[in-house]
């Protein structure tokens, strides 16, 4: 038995699954990750700070303009679509019923691929709402708005998505520390669990079986019950194409 066969035969026989992914799992769908040699962070930056310092809650109310000016260029894409991983893990859902995605995605396309037991670690760009009276705005109104938008009371529009220096939502983490501790299989995919606090997901898994796919090994490989190495949006749906 090849170790492929073995590992497909454990996710079957599995009680329960979580999928953590970061942004390796949309970078098939067009979307940059952050911090490959052609990712975000390694581009030229015409604003004169780090990307990181401009995804900051102090630089997006220190300079909400050029805030929102690279936010809506950047971070936003709204021609991606749903790769091959996004639907094999759908597939898988509407199979087996027992699998919870914890995505560090803010792009919303483990929704638009028609998963539903999604939990976004970092918020979506779908969701936004005024500092001041809290109203709901969504993307299409966004972007639509003045590029600082604001609300009708005069109060500025934020998206609901983590930035640095901000904390993440208490119950998201919640929800994902849980799966985390409840599941038997964890299939980790598209993140280089160098960072805090995913990396502490992989190490609060209780089950019996962890799975990281990756391009480069990550500081948790030593952990991995099996190690693959390449392009996710390939070798998940053979991983998942389970009858």
């Amino acid at each position: 038995m090849t170790e492929l066969e073995i590992i497909k035969k454990k996710i079957k026989y599995a009680r329960s699954i979580v999928f953590f992914g970061g942004a390796g799992v949309s970078t098939a769908s067009g979307i940059k990750d952050f911090r490959s040699p052609d990712g975000l962070y390694a581009l030229k930056n015409k604003y004169g700070v780090s990307y990181e310092t401009m995804l900051s809650h102090t630089y997006f109310l220190s300079h909400t303009k050029e805030f929102y000016e690279f936010y809506k260029d950047k971070m936003v894409n709204r021609e991606a679509l749903p790769n091959k991983a996004h639907y094999a893990l759908k597939e898988f859902e509407d199979k087996f019923h027992k699998l919870t995605i914890i995505t560090q995605n803010i792009d919303g396309l483990h929704q638009l691929a028609g998963s539903t037991n999604v939990i976004e670690l970092h918020g979506s760009i779908y969701h936004n709402h005024c500092m001041k009276c809290n109203k709901y705005y969504s993307l299409d109104e966004i972007m639509n708005l003045d590029l600082v938008p604001r609300c009708k009371c005069g109060g500025l529009i934020k998206p609901d998505v983590t930035l640095y220096e901000e904390e993440l939502d208490y119950t998201s983490m919640d929800r994902a520390y849980r799966a985390c501790l409840n599941a038997d299989v964890m299939i980790v995919g598209g993140t280089s669990l160098n960072v805090y606090p995913a990396a502490s997901y992989v190490q609060n898994f209780n089950g019996s079986t962890l799975i990281i796919i990756n391009k480069e090994p990550t500081p948790m490989d030593s952990l991995a019950s099996h190690t693959l190495y390449g392009d996710i949006s390939v070798i998940l749906p053979e991983l998942l194409n389970i009858d």
